[in-house]
């Protein structure tokens, strides 16, 4: 089965920003949903943002007004732009194909997860 491949990832000062991309096999991207997750230190992960097939898109309360979720379906790619970066946010990101609620994009979820990235390391620095 192939990967899903996560970049982007880096060091970055509070209030900077960073995109995170996630490349997909093709019949990944087109069967699921895509989200992201985060873990931090000593945290359990938790769902970050969902965009579904059509576009729409669902963000944690932490990330909203700040990050944004799209998608590229000629590259088969998922993006997570953020900005106004805090310590808070430090984490491992990682991409994950989802199954689709039905009604409509929600916050992902470990139990709706198909597949797994890698993860990638973000550190905001104060």
């Amino acid at each position: 089965q192939g990967q899903l491949v996560e970049s982007g990832g880096g060091s970055v000062q509070a209030g900077g920003s960073l995109r995170l991309s996630c490349s997909a096999p093709r019949y990944v991207y087109k069967s699921y949903c895509m989200g992201w997750f985060r873990q931090g230190p000593g945290t359990e992960r938790e769902g970050v943002a969902t965009i579904n097939k059509g576009g729409n898109t669902y963000y944690a309360e932490f990330v909203k007004g700040r990050f944004s979720i799209s998608k590229d379906d000629a590259k088969n790619t998922v993006y997570l732009e953020m900005n106004t970066l805090k310590p808070e946010d430090t984490a491992e990101y990682y991409c994950a194909a989802l199954y689709c609620d039905t009604q409509g994009p929600t916050l992902p979820t470990i139990p709706s997860v198909v597949q797994w990235g890698q993860g990638t390391q973000v550190t905001v620095s104060s």
